[in-house]
């Protein structure tokens, strides 16, 4: 799913204006990313949970050429989903 068949979904469901609709849309989106950047959680009831992780560095390889090399350190988004998320993933299955 795109953002703009997010935003076509609230659009048909709430009924504001399309301009309104994606001003919303943008500003959830901008709330979410911003709050994840300072690095706290994201709940969401009955969805799942979004946390940013900090990876350390760590030994690894290129895998065309079998050469050793160094990760290095990096955040990394991880998504949790919710226990009433994976009943309906898989009730629809």
């Amino acid at each position: 799913m795109t953002k703009a068949e997010i935003v076509e979904k609230v659009y048909e469901k709430i009924g504001f204006s399309k301009k309104e609709t994606v001003a919303m849309v943008d500003n959830v989106f901008d709330i979410i990313r911003d709050t994840l950047a300072d690095g706290e959680k994201v709940k969401i009831a009955n969805f799942g949970n979004f946390e940013v992780k900090q990876k350390k560095s760590r030994r690894g390889r290129n895998p065309q050429t079998g050469q050793a090399m160094e990760i290095s350190a990096r955040r990394v988004l991880s998504f949790k989903p919710s226990v009433m998320l994976k009943r309906e993933l898989n009730r629809r299955a």
